[in-house]
């Protein structure tokens, strides 16, 4: 499988530069204002520090990525879900122990615009992308990364020091799919099996990567005819990633936690704000029938990957 470089060290790119080009996300005062549910997209472009200089990378690259190989009759139902070893400390593609690996000894000018630095996990933003934080009842409950292609949403989560968290939760990610009416399968991919759903609507692809102690999970939800270059570009993000686990006791399975950058966090406390006034309002209407639709649409919204691909259409016509 052909990668495309990501992210040359920069002393093996043979370049003077000093380790504060690596930039962290941060949004604009003048960004979309954040509405009602969800906050408004913003583009990478103004949640991060221009780069400097283009890139260094040259072509695409054969990257050894222990791609699984195996009979269709072997992947087809949950008992095909497999990981392949991954290296995140001396390996040549992400994603990368952050604890252990030094971030700011690559060079991500190729790819990206900038870092989104969420303290457990470091993205290389694709450039051209947006980010969007939704919104539930209490506060944010996801991000997500949306591309011309589709959307992407990385989660971080604690694991055993002994592997086999993907393949263990692959099999109920498969089995939830199917109870839910989409075609799931795994499918080969450089970090092992990949989850695959379809439907109509179009196609969900969820990758998933052990490190030490530590599992990133990025799920991809693409309209139809778009699948395939949204896996290219959420592998490449995935090769790009650093995970950021520490040492402090997490149960595994729990997610790592979440730091807004501070713009972004503004943003969203505004919201919370504005939510909060509009619920305080002495109008009869809002205190019957408009809460109770408020109320269904919050648990309507995507939490895993399956209520994602129920809002392809949505996000594509944004």
């Amino acid at each position: 499988m052909a990668m495309w470089p990501f992210g040359k060290k920069k002393k093996d790119a043979g370049k003077d530069e000093s380790q504060d080009k690596n930039t962290t996300v941060r949004t604009d005062a003048a960004d979309k204002e954040v509405k009602e549910a969800t906050a408004e997209p913003a583009s990478a472009e103004s949640l991060a520090t221009e780069a400097g200089e283009s890139s260094t990378a040259e072509g695409p690259v054969q990257a050894s990525a222990g791609l699984v190989r195996e009979d269709q009759d072997d992947v087809e139902g949950a008992a095909g879900v497999k990981a392949v070893a991954h290296d995140a400390i001396n390996g040549e593609m992400g994603p990368y122990d952050g604890d252990n690996v030094d971030i700011a000894e690559f060079n991500f000018e190729d790819f990206s615009v900038g870092l989104l630095d969420l303290g457990s996990m470091r993205i290389p933003l694709p450039k051209g992308s947006q980010v969007q934080v939704e919104m539930g009842p209490d506060g944010p409950r996801m991000l997500h990364i949306l591309t011309p292609h589709g959307r992407m949403t990385p989660v971080a989560f604690a694991a055993p020091r002994t592997p086999g968290q993907w393949a263990e939760s692959a099999k109920d990610i498969v089995k939830g799919l199917e109870a839910d009416g989409f075609t799931a399968h795994p499918e080969d991919g450089p970090w092992g099996s990949e989850i695959v759903g379809t439907s109509d609507k179009g196609g969900i692809r969820i990758i998933g990567v052990e490190g030490p102690r530590w599992m990133y999970r990025l799920t991809l939800a693409a309209p139809a005819g778009k699948e395939e270059e949204l896996a290219q570009l959420g592998r490449e993000v995935v090769a790009r990633t650093f995970i950021y686990r520490g040492e402090q006791p997490i149960l595994a399975g729990s997610s790592l936690p979440v730091m807004l950058p501070q713009q972004l966090a503004e943003q969203v406390q505004q919201a919370l704000q504005e939510r909060q006034q509009q619920a305080a309002q002495p109008s009869s209407a809002q205190n019957s029938a408009p809460a109770d639709n408020a109320a269904g649409a919050e648990s309507g919204a995507e939490a895993e990957a399956r209520e994602q691909l129920r809002n392809l259409d949505d996000h594509e016509n944004k």
